[in-house]
């Protein structure tokens, strides 16, 4: 037999499923955008720039564009986490600042700060409304037992 989960072995006969966060979900679909973004700049970057830097510089940019990919994936796991969103802010003033060595990522980098933007706020709306929905139905619920039969 499989092992349960600590979700599958607390659950009971009638119990509702926790609704999951928007905010967390939105989140992480940018984060994760930004990350195959930032590895296909880092590819861009080496190819304007590798002819015209030494091959130790070619080298710290490739291995700082992994790094930052790597960063922007670890970000995704950690945005649950208090933190997250603090560091999530920064990584994208971090891929606007990458605008430095690809002058395209200024305008790219700015436009996946406003989809972070829009994912926090957005996000967090609809977790609000979300919670106001769930609470008047238990409020409709235990005003009303007899429907639910």
């Amino acid at each position: 037999m499989a092992k349960m989960t600590r979700a599958q072995r607390e659950w009971r006969p009638g119990q509702k499923k926790p609704r999951g966060s928007i905010k967390a979900m939105f989140a992480v679909s940018v984060l994760a955008i930004e990350a195959f973004i930032v590895f296909f700049a880092t590819l861009a970057a080496f190819g304007i720039l590798a002819r015209d830097w030494e091959t130790t510089h070619q080298w710290l940019l490739v291995g700082g564009g992994v790094l930052l990919t790597l960063v922007f994936l670890i970000a995704c796991g950690m945005v649950r986490r208090p933190g997250g969103y603090v560091l999530g802010w920064v990584l994208q003033l971090v891929l606007i600042a990458t605008g430095f060595l690809v002058p395209a990522m200024f305008v790219l980098g700015a436009v996946c700060a406003a989809a972070w933007c829009y994912a926090v706020v957005k996000g967090t709306a609809i977790d609000r409304e979300n919670r106001e929905r769930d609470r008047l139905q238990e409020q409709w619920e235990a005003e009303h037992p007899h429907e639910l039969e």
